[in-house]
Protein backbone atom coordinates (compact mmCIF):
# COMPACT_ATOMS: atom_id res chain seq x y z
CA UNK A 1 0.00 0.00 0.00
CA UNK A 2 1.38 3.40 -0.98
CA UNK A 3 1.01 6.37 1.29
CA UNK A 4 1.20 10.02 0.37
CA UNK A 5 2.61 11.00 3.76
CA UNK A 6 6.27 11.83 4.04
CA UNK A 7 8.40 9.18 5.69
CA UNK A 8 9.69 9.96 9.17
CA UNK A 9 13.27 10.93 8.10
CA UNK A 10 11.88 13.24 5.40
CA UNK A 11 9.46 14.79 7.85
CA UNK A 12 12.30 15.30 10.35
CA UNK A 13 14.48 16.89 7.67
CA UNK A 14 11.76 19.33 6.59
CA UNK A 15 11.06 20.14 10.22
CA UNK A 16 14.75 21.02 10.60
CA UNK A 17 14.57 23.18 7.45
CA UNK A 18 11.52 25.00 8.80
CA UNK A 19 13.01 25.68 12.23
CA UNK A 20 16.36 26.66 10.73
CA UNK A 21 14.58 28.99 8.30
CA UNK A 22 13.02 30.78 11.25
CA UNK A 23 16.19 30.71 13.38
CA UNK A 24 18.70 31.73 10.71
CA UNK A 25 16.54 34.52 9.29
CA UNK A 26 15.97 35.97 12.77
CA UNK A 27 19.67 35.65 13.61
CA UNK A 28 20.85 37.20 10.34
CA UNK A 29 18.45 40.15 10.63
CA UNK A 30 19.40 40.74 14.27
CA UNK A 31 23.15 40.55 13.59
CA UNK A 32 22.92 42.87 10.59
CA UNK A 33 20.75 45.56 12.17
CA UNK A 34 22.20 45.42 15.69
CA UNK A 35 25.89 45.09 14.87
CA UNK A 36 27.09 44.87 11.28
CA UNK A 37 25.22 47.79 9.74
CA UNK A 38 26.03 50.30 12.53
CA UNK A 39 29.67 49.17 12.72
CA UNK A 40 30.14 49.34 8.95
CA UNK A 41 28.55 52.79 8.81
CA UNK A 42 30.64 54.13 11.70
CA UNK A 43 33.97 52.72 10.51
CA UNK A 44 33.52 53.30 6.76
CA UNK A 45 31.73 56.68 6.54
CA UNK A 46 33.73 57.59 3.43
CA UNK A 47 31.87 54.92 1.42
CA UNK A 48 28.61 56.35 0.12
CA UNK A 49 25.57 54.30 1.21
CA UNK A 50 27.61 51.60 2.96
CA UNK A 51 25.48 48.81 4.46
CA UNK A 52 22.22 49.97 2.88
CA UNK A 53 18.83 48.43 3.46
CA UNK A 54 16.43 48.80 0.59
CA UNK A 55 14.31 46.42 -1.48
CA UNK A 56 17.08 45.14 -3.82
CA UNK A 57 19.43 44.56 -0.86
CA UNK A 58 16.62 42.92 1.09
CA UNK A 59 15.97 40.57 -1.86
CA UNK A 60 19.64 39.59 -2.06
CA UNK A 61 19.68 38.93 1.70
CA UNK A 62 16.60 36.75 1.19
CA UNK A 63 18.52 34.67 -1.36
CA UNK A 64 21.56 34.54 0.96
CA UNK A 65 19.42 33.35 3.86
CA UNK A 66 17.75 30.70 1.71
CA UNK A 67 21.08 29.31 0.52
CA UNK A 68 22.43 29.48 4.08
CA UNK A 69 19.42 27.63 5.52
CA UNK A 70 19.66 24.88 2.92
CA UNK A 71 23.44 24.56 3.32
CA UNK A 72 23.39 24.61 7.13
CA UNK A 73 20.53 22.13 7.34
CA UNK A 74 21.65 19.84 4.52
CA UNK A 75 25.30 19.67 5.49
CA UNK A 76 24.51 19.21 9.18
CA UNK A 77 22.05 16.46 8.28
CA UNK A 78 24.62 14.61 6.17
CA UNK A 79 27.38 14.96 8.76
CA UNK A 80 25.17 13.89 11.65
CA UNK A 81 23.75 11.01 9.66
CA UNK A 82 27.25 9.85 8.72
CA UNK A 83 29.02 10.33 12.06
CA UNK A 84 26.11 10.07 14.48
CA UNK A 85 23.71 12.64 15.93
CA UNK A 86 25.71 13.46 19.04
CA UNK A 87 26.06 16.93 20.52
CA UNK A 88 29.80 16.80 19.86
CA UNK A 89 29.21 16.02 16.18
CA UNK A 90 26.63 18.82 15.97
CA UNK A 91 29.28 21.20 17.34
CA UNK A 92 31.76 19.94 14.74
CA UNK A 93 29.18 20.25 11.95
CA UNK A 94 28.17 23.78 12.95
CA UNK A 95 31.80 24.83 13.26
CA UNK A 96 32.72 23.34 9.88
CA UNK A 97 29.83 25.08 8.15
CA UNK A 98 30.69 28.34 9.92
CA UNK A 99 34.32 28.14 8.78
CA UNK A 100 33.31 27.25 5.24
CA UNK A 101 30.78 30.04 4.84
CA UNK A 102 31.49 32.86 7.26
CA UNK A 103 35.23 32.71 7.88
CA UNK A 104 35.89 32.63 4.14
CA UNK A 105 33.42 35.48 3.52
CA UNK A 106 34.64 37.78 6.28
CA UNK A 107 38.33 36.96 5.81
CA UNK A 108 38.01 37.84 2.12
CA UNK A 109 36.20 41.10 2.91
CA UNK A 110 38.74 41.99 5.59
CA UNK A 111 41.65 41.17 3.27
CA UNK A 112 40.25 43.61 0.67
CA UNK A 113 39.75 46.32 3.33
CA UNK A 114 35.97 46.05 2.93
CA UNK A 115 35.32 44.99 6.53
CA UNK A 116 37.00 46.54 9.55
CA UNK A 117 38.50 44.34 12.25
CA UNK A 118 35.82 45.41 14.75
CA UNK A 119 33.11 44.07 12.43
CA UNK A 120 34.99 40.79 11.97
CA UNK A 121 35.44 40.36 15.73
CA UNK A 122 31.71 40.91 16.24
CA UNK A 123 30.22 39.13 13.22
CA UNK A 124 32.25 35.91 13.34
CA UNK A 125 31.41 34.82 16.91
CA UNK A 126 27.73 35.59 16.35
CA UNK A 127 27.75 33.66 13.07
CA UNK A 128 29.45 30.73 14.83
CA UNK A 129 26.71 30.68 17.45
CA UNK A 130 24.12 30.83 14.66
CA UNK A 131 25.59 27.78 12.89
CA UNK A 132 25.99 25.83 16.15
CA UNK A 133 22.34 26.37 16.99
CA UNK A 134 21.36 25.46 13.40
CA UNK A 135 23.26 22.16 13.69
CA UNK A 136 21.68 21.49 17.09
CA UNK A 137 18.26 22.11 15.53
CA UNK A 138 19.07 19.47 12.91
CA UNK A 139 20.16 17.08 15.65
CA UNK A 140 16.95 17.74 17.56
CA UNK A 141 14.84 17.05 14.46
CA UNK A 142 16.78 13.84 13.74
CA UNK A 143 16.35 12.60 17.30
CA UNK A 144 12.66 13.50 17.24
CA UNK A 145 12.13 11.68 13.95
Amino acid sequence: MTTLALSTPKRAFWLAVLFNFLWINASEVFRYFAFVMPLMRSTLPQIHDVAPMNLPVFMVWGMWDTVLVLAATGLSWVLLERFGPTIRNALYAGSAIWATVFVILWLGLWNMNLAPTQVILTALPLAWLEMIIAALIVRWAMMRG
